[in-house]
């Protein structure tokens, strides 16, 4: 299993965290980061060199003894620059540094930096670690800050991988504690991405295969990926086939994350991988200050695809990037753009845009996506708005293949329920129009240790019994109350806005007479005449001055769906108020001005306005589609059943809306407590009150 010595990280990342400390009063908490986590990269390279150097120094020195040591260090020296994949040419190392003279301390450290090769150097450039480094001068931290590095065992040899991946993203979830950030990146945990793998069902290649991840961190989902082929590997040759084969791909936003991941790259000496800085939702502009999708050419297609996108990032607003999300409207987000404070879908839509095309003649091609979500794309979105019209695109394709439902408590920045979608453009006969549910959430042990919020783990039983599920049931008469096969459509229902009749007491047809709170306007009473569709009419006690001598007068009038209210209420006014407008437009001859004086009085008039109609009521109805009815039969049977009032009118949604519910799906009935243990658990706790109120008054 793919596990962490935890005990031993707790200690490593303890003393890590000490060097943050010693920056406090100095550094603000948000610039922490910026000081460990290159620091920590730098050792590790260094840590690397200096094993290469040993195992050349006594090939060398096995070869030609007669070499002096000033010899045989220049010579290794000038093998390291012309061999090594990465290099120094200066013969510092951080030990060497803290024990020099600490006024050449800046210019001697500033010296081993620019001393590495151009591809160390870029890694560091994009930690902008010069500019700390002119901070830590200033402040009179960068000894104490080599001191405590100069020995630190941060090794391949001493610290695999896998362990300096939680080491980073450990010191990341800190960091952002301490500056009272929001963690937007959660790092997966190891055992989740190996299940992740072996569902996406990853052969050990006799080909070129690609991998790719569009938000890779420090790198974790494609190196366990890449990892796990090669502990699965059963000979050298297959172990060689892997290396040589598989080629992994990505882009990551955080300048510190993606420098991170280089040099892990690097230390693995993994030439071949193509990974980039920059959003991989937006369109690459080279004048732009902010890079884009660097792996969006018509060759960028991926053979399996994994991802942990962050949950819940903001794509839209001042200080999104909604505009040049856009620009991919017609193309890569043609199916529809999710609300702007959840970019999740945006992720999903540029993994399925990189599938690579199904020979229909063959059958070769074809890709298989492993991604994990919260709950929010599941059902977010109502009929016809963005993340409905991408879930209705994705099953009306037929890419979505399976969603395994995770236990809570499994990350560790985060408590909440994820899922496992899979998805593939190249389902076999057995899954095709179909999407198999499997509730995992039991599938777990306790941690022994909390790692943040992650309280929870997956062992391998755990795995190995979500992988048999997967496998096994999409066969003919499969049973497993934790998996469910369903057809694309079972997801798919009609959106139906319907107007009908409310009854009263007696369970006739109601007619209500109530006060009209809306502004008394002819746009106004249009709507309700349209509504409606049947007789309005209308009471209205109205009032012209503002003094005790003013008057009044009680108007009845009535309205038919097809009446001109402003004629009809014209003419009621000028009957009521007949004597007082014969006395204002007595002075008046222009016909034009005479009018305009009349209407000044109508709109001038105070009114209460009551109104009688019939009790309409218009509402929405989810209904499930039916592929094998006609909608025209089964949408009228379903309100009638289920309002059992006279139905006016409906209409439905120009296309269907799409939503997944797992928690339904599989919602397990729990009787509740019987009456007598909740009194006996009631008189327990009352006992336990009584005995803690005696404790406090007798103290």
């Amino acid at each position: 299993m793919l596990s962490l010595n935890k005990p031993k990280l707790d200690n490593l990342t303890n003393e890590i965290w000490k060097s943050a400390e010693r920056l406090r009063g100095k550094f603000k908490a948000y610039e922490y980061q910026n000081v460990i986590l290159p620091i920590i990269v730098i050792r590790r390279l260094e840590c690397v060199l200096i094993q290469w150097r040993e195992k050349m120094r006594e090939e060398v020195s096995g070869k030609r003894a007669a070499l002096k040591p000033a010899e045989l260090d220049k010579l290794v020296k000038k093998l390291e620059v012309s061999q090594s994949h990465f290099s120094n040419a200066t013969a510092h190392t951080l030990e060497s540094l803290a024990a020099e003279d600490p006024t050449l301390l800046e210019d001697n450290f500033r010296a081993y930096l620019n001393g590495f090769s151009k591809n160390v150097r870029d890694i560091l450039d994009h930690f902008n670690y010069h500019a700390t480094v002119t901070q830590l001068v200033k402040n009179n931290r960068l000894a104490p800050i080599l001191n405590q590095y100069k020995r630190l065992a941060l090794g391949p040899a001493q610290l695999s991988n896998l362990e300096m991946g939680y080491v980073y993203e450990e010191l990341l979830r800190r960091f952002s504690e301490q500056s009272g950030e929001e963690a937007g990146e959660h790092f997966t945990p190891r055992e989740v991405i190996r299940l992740m793998v072996e569902l996406l069902d990853i052969p050990t290649p006799t080909h070129h295969t690609s991998i790719y991840d569009p938000a890779c961190g420090t790198g974790g989902m494609l190196s366990v990926a890449k990892e796990h082929l090669l502990d699965r590997a059963q000979t050298d040759a297959e172990k060689r086939q892997v290396e040589s084969y598989v080629t992994l791909h990505g882009q990551e936003l955080s300048p510190s994350n993606y420098a991170i991941c280089r040099a892990d790259l690097l230390i693995k000496q993994d030439q071949e991988a193509r990974v980039f800085l920059g959003n991989s939702l937006i369109p690459h502009d080279k004048s732009s200050k902010e890079p884009g999708d660097q792996l969006a050419g018509a060759n960028d297609r991926f053979d399996f695809m994994l991802s942990n996108p962050p949950f819940g990032v903001t794509w839209g607003g001042k200080d999104g990037y909604e505009d040049e999300a856009r620009r991919y409207a017609a193309t890569r987000y043609r199916a529809g753009m999710p609300r702007t404070n959840d970019g999740a879908l945006l992720f999903l839509q540029t993994m399925l845009a990189k599938m690579k095309p199904v020979d229909a003649a063959s059958g070769q091609g074809g890709s298989r996506i492993a991604v994990i979500f919260n709950g929010s794309p599941l059902s977010n979105g109502d009929c016809g708005q963005g993340e409905s019209e991408i879930r209705r695109w994705i099953l009306e394709n037929d890419w979505l293949d399976a969603i395994v439902m995770l236990p809570d408590q499994l990350f560790y920045n985060t408590g909440i329920y994820t899922y496992i979608w899979l998805l593939r453009n190249e389902k076999p006969a057995s899954h095709a129009g179909q999407v198999m549910l499997i509730d995992a959430r039991r599938q777990f042990e306790k941690e022994p240790k909390a790692f943040g919020n992650k309280r929870n783990r997956i062992a391998d039983a755990h795995r190995e019994w979500i992988e048999a599920r997967y496998r096994a049931g999409w066969a003919e008469g499969f049973e497993d109350a934790d998996v469910k096969r369903f057809n694309t459509t079972d997801f798919a229902y009609h959106k139906v806005g319907v107007v009908f009749w409310q009854t009263g007491a007696d369970e006739q047809p109601a007619i209500i007479t109530e006060p009209y709170e809306k502004a008394f306007t002819a746009a106004n009473i249009a709507k309700e005449q349209a509504f409606h569709a049947s007789e309005l009419s209308f009471a209205v006690r109205a009032r012209h001055g503002d003094t005790a001598a003013d008057i009044a007068a009680d108007i009845a009038f009535t309205l038919q769906p097809d009446s001109s209210f402003n004629a009809v209420w014209g003419e009621a006014v000028r009957e009521a108020f007949a004597a007082e407008l014969a006395e204002l437009t007595r002075p008046i001859a222009d016909t034009r001005e005479r009018n305009k004086a009349v209407k000044a009085f109508i709109d001038g008039l105070q009114l209460a306005v009551v109104w009688t109609h019939r009790h309409y009521i218009a509402d929405d109805e989810y209904i499930p589609f039916d592929p094998a009815g006609e909608p025209a039969d089964y949408i009228p049977a379903f309100l009638a059943r289920e309002i059992a009032k006279p139905i006016i009118r409906w209409q439905d949604s120009p296309q269907l809306g799409y939503e997944i519910l797992p928690n339904k799906y599989f919602y397990r009935y729990q009787p509740p407590k019987p009456a007598s243990e909740l009194l006996a658990e009631f008189w327990a706790l009352e006992k336990e009150a009584e005995g803690m109120l005696r404790g406090i008054v007798s103290k």
